[in-house]
């Protein structure tokens, strides 16, 4: 007896399949505008070669000895820098223009990494860490504020997301690479750092245009900003949420070889899997996420974040430090582009760099408070650490909550 095949055949099962794919793609990428894509190429070579910043400690100690406390007072004038950064970049951003303070930002970075990989001397690295700190991250309030002017809102956390996907992937891969590369020596580093702000810099003087808005005489400046209520607010949750997030590069590392006694190579291969996640997962998801509301949306990230932190008290291998990340990135993924969003729907046209400058100067505080805080409470133990840092979460997310029908109102 002879079987009768039902369904279309094999052939154009795969053609379908193919059309869907293609569908799915188009709908992740389509729809924005080229001068984004020369912003977000940039920014995927700038981070190719963002090779210094996770080394720096291993730099200092080895290749310039100086001990681990004077180690710690360089990183610590590099956070000085920081903290005016980007209130200098978000002024700049509105007053001079977005790709000039983008570009000017990128070559004085790659100015001050050559500075800093030849500087011999403590003053002369202290200096460079400085001036270091002050200009590698200007670049930002310029790049939000570019998004924000050229593409639609609708639009805006997928742009915003495909650019934190992109600075994910650069990232994961600079990391890999300058941890090869510092085996070589860590000139590599500087100079592979310095060209690759240099090509940013280039790329976004000529492919990305000017969108700075006319200033009108009555837009002000950081005053305006301050009075508003709901970004001031805004900033206060996202100082929270960075203060949790802070802790994957203070507080964890410290936990997991210190006191869990993982080894540097196990704590490593399950810290991977946050930038695979990322680079897997976020892309999925990220259109459907933009299209919620963003107040909710966030505020969910942030309760997740919160929780996976907290399960981190109960690490005591490998295994269970891979589970708590796989919970606190899917609240990462979760937040991806929506913070930049928001943002850019609060600000005024004529004044996006500087409520950008504030949003960034959440972060680099958290930067700056995280250590100072998380060193304490590691101290009394993993508990009282973990379990405030998952406390801060989800008081960020209820704080978000709260600010969100007024968020929804703009």
């Amino acid at each position: 007896m002879s079987t009768v095949s039902v369904g279309p055949p094999p052939q154009k099962q795969s053609q379908k399949q193919a059309q869907k794919a293609a569908q799915f793609f188009r709908a992740q990428i389509g729809g924005l505008p080229r001068p984004f894509w020369a912003l977000w190429g940039g920014t995927v070579v700038n981070r190719l070669g963002t090779m210094v910043m996770p080394f720096t400690g291993v730099y200092l100690t080895q290749s310039r000895g100086l001990s681990l406390a004077t180690a710690g007072l360089v990183m610590g004038v590099f956070g000085a820098g920081s903290l005016l950064s980007q209130l200098l970049a978000g002024v700049l951003t509105d007053r001079i223009g977005r790709r000039a303070t983008l570009s000017g930002g990128m070559l004085a970075t790659a100015a001050c990494m050559l500075a800093l990989g030849y500087s011999t001397s403590l003053p002369a690295i202290l200096a460079a860490m400085f001036l270091l700190g002050l200009v590698i991250d200007v670049y930002r309030p310029a790049s939000n504020a570019l998004v924000a002017d050229l593409v639609s809102p609708v639009e805006r956390p997928r742009a915003y997301g495909l650019l934190f996907w992109g600075i994910n992937l650069g990232y994961a891969f600079g990391m890999t690479a300058g941890g090869w590369l510092a085996g070589l020596g860590f000139v590599w580093l500087f100079w592979i750092d310095a060209v690759s702000s240099v090509l940013f810099a280039v790329l976004v003087w000529r492919a990305v245009p000017e969108t700075r808005p006319e200033a009108r005489k009555s837009a002000g400046g950081f005053g305006v900003v301050l009075r508003d209520r709901v970004m001031v607010g805004f900033t206060l949750v996202i100082l929270g949420n960075a203060l949790v997030y802070s802790q994957t590069m203070t507080m964890l590392p410290v936990a997991m070889t210190e006191v869990v006694k993982l080894s540097p190579g196990q704590y490593g291969l399950a810290m991977a899997l946050n930038g695979v996640l990322i680079v897997v997962v976020q892309p999925l998801v990220s259109g459907w996420l933009g299209r919620r509301d963003a107040a909710r949306t966030l505020a969910l990230g942030m309760a997740v974040m919160g929780a996976g932190f907290a399960m981190t008290a109960f690490v005591t291998n490998t295994l269970g430090l891979i589970a708590t990340i796989a919970v606190w990135t899917a609240g990462e993924i979760i937040t991806a582009g929506i913070p930049g969003a928001v943002v850019a729907t609060l600000a005024p046209a004529e004044l996006r760099g500087r409520y950008a400058g504030l949003f960034g100067f959440a972060w680099s505080l958290a930067a700056v408070l995280a250590p100072l805080l998380g060193g304490p409470l590691l101290e009394i133990g993993t508990g009282a650490l973990w379990f405030s840092v998952g406390g801060v979460g989800v008081l960020s997310a209820a704080g978000l909550l709260l600010l969100g029908p007024a968020i929804r109102r703009r």
